[in-house]
């Protein structure tokens, strides 16, 4: 269960770079060895993050609330406080902009 939820983590860390991104620009990151791609949109008050896992191809869609996090990883529902979330601690980098 770890597995799934701590890159799940990882994405609402990189939350301030998204704010920036324009909605349902492709995003990728890695943590432990796995590369994630996934972009985010916002529905209403809701922020959808929604990707795959690009080795395995295991899907994930999280719904980001102002207190909670729920979603999908694989077929495995998760969910988790909004407080819980830890930032992975890597820094991004802007390498070229249009």
């Amino acid at each position: 269960m770890k597995k799934f939820i701590l890159p799940a983590l990882g994405l609402l860390a990189l939350a301030p770079t998204i704010a920036f991104a324009k909605d349902g620009a492709a995003k990728r990151f890695e943590h432990d060895g796995a590369t994630y791609s996934y972009t985010v949109t916002q529905v209403g008050d809701t922020r959808v993050i929604s990707g795959i896992e690009e080795r395995t191809g295991k899907p994930f869609t999280l719904r980001v609330g102002q207190h909670r996090v729920r979603g999908t990883v694989g077929s495995q529902q998760v969910s988790f406080a909004l407080r819980d979330v830890a930032p992975l601690g890597i820094e991004t980098t802007t390498l070229a902009a249009r």
